[in-house]
């Protein structure tokens, strides 16, 4: 990890780690709680939050606070941006931009120095999109099971 001063990686922080890697669904501390657990079952929720924290800190992972709702985590740290369904929540990695979307850091803009950039889409998914068709009273499967 980079940072200034050395972390020591407890196993907690290892489990925490791999089971995020093993996601796609931008989680939050509370679904990879449920989901450690299963492999700690003494792991407190207290932990994974500490343990999300320190590793976004130091750039291991990402921490998306999206739209006022609670606080999701990536385990790519990669530069990339996300989508988020306005009626169900979820949350998936944008692969392809249109072109015109910045595509390189920016230093600077209007007088300030430019430390970072948060871009989120907002949006319907295609599971929700399917469910308002008409005739269709199903439940989207992302709904049923949060930890998507």
């Amino acid at each position: 990890m980079a940072t200034g001063k050395a972390q020591r990686n407890t196993r907690q922080r290892q489990v925490v780690l791999e089971e995020l890697k093993k996601l796609t669904s931008h989680p939050t501390a509370a679904d990879l709680y449920e989901i450690a657990r299963a492999r700690m079952p003494k792991i407190s929720l207290g932990t994974v939050y500490r343990n999300l924290e320190l590793l976004a800190e130091n750039g291991v992972i990402q921490k998306l606070e999206i739209g006022g709702s609670e606080a999701r985590f990536d385990g790519n740290p990669e530069r990339h941006y996300h989508v988020r369904c306005a009626r169900c929540e979820r949350v998936d990695d944008v692969h392809d931009l249109p072109g015109g979307f910045v595509k390189r850091p920016v230093k600077h803009l209007s007088g300030y120095e430019i430390l970072g950039l948060r871009l989120e889409f907002i949006g319907i998914c295609p599971e929700c999109r399917k469910r308002s068709e008409p005739g269709s009273d199903e439940v989207a499967p992302h709904e049923r099971d949060h930890t998507r």
